[in-house]
């Protein structure tokens, strides 16, 4: 459930793609979790959505810089406020 054209290149927008979620603007529902991750088949670096089963319930690329310096983004979740 990746869309091949919508990468995160900055972590600008990567904390945006967090408080969105966060703040539920996706309408997905048991999100329990978010996680930088690699594709088994080809490496590619995304976030993943996971739902409280640990399932995946989106999921975004993200550029390698991003997948890099956005860890501790993710780890402690964004600073801005909703």
């Amino acid at each position: 459930m990746i869309n091949d054209n919508d990468v995160i290149d900055t972590l600008e927008e990567l904390e945006a793609f967090l408080l969105l979620v966060e703040g539920g603007g996706l309408g997905l529902k048991n999100v329990s979790g978010l996680a930088l991750a690699t594709n088994n088949s080809n490496g590619r670096p995304f976030i993943a959505v996971l739902d409280d089963e640990h399932k995946l319930l989106l999921g975004r690329w993200v550029t390698q810089d991003v997948f890099e310096n956005g860890k501790d983004m993710v780890r402690q979740g964004p600073k801005k406020l909703h």
